[in-house]
């Protein structure tokens, strides 16, 4: 699949490429580390957009868990993508995976967890059936 194409059923792994900005950069002339949380959000955000025609600030989703395993560094002129993954689903929490490629390397692995809350009560909810089905 080619960066930004739409995967052809939501549990198909998405591709977006990222575009590195000048204060990405830490002093040593790579990404930051903190920065691959705001690549991950960048596709997560991507994603909703093109399976669910959604915006995640349109949910009520909450990040519950980010992990990122850093690999090599991501050098300030490179080309970045990311690709996306859905994991198993809970019953309120949509697990994705990520691979980060920076000039086609594998820069960082990651994962997160979006748990879908009840916005009154801050509780968790079950995962909407009609994005369920299109997940499963």
């Amino acid at each position: 699949m080619t960066p930004g194409t739409e995967p052809d059923t939501a549990t198909d792994t998405y591709v977006v490429d990222i575009d590195v900005r000048l204060r990405d950069i830490d002093f040593m002339g790579h990404v930051n580390n903190a920065t691959y949380a705001t690549y991950l959000e960048q596709a997560r955000e991507a994603y909703f957009q093109d399976v669910f025609d959604t915006s995640l600030a349109d949910i009520d989703t909450v990040l519950a868990h980010l992990e990122i395993d850093y690999k090599q560094p991501i050098e300030a002129d490179a080309a970045v993508s990311i690709a996306l993954s859905v994991g198993e689903l809970g019953t309120a929490s949509l697990p994705l995976t990520y691979e980060i490629y920076a000039d086609e390397s594998l820069a960082a692995t990651a994962t997160t967890v979006q748990v879908f809350i009840d916005p009154g009560t801050g509780d968790s909810r079950p995962i909407p059936e009609a994005w369920r089905s299109q997940l499963d």
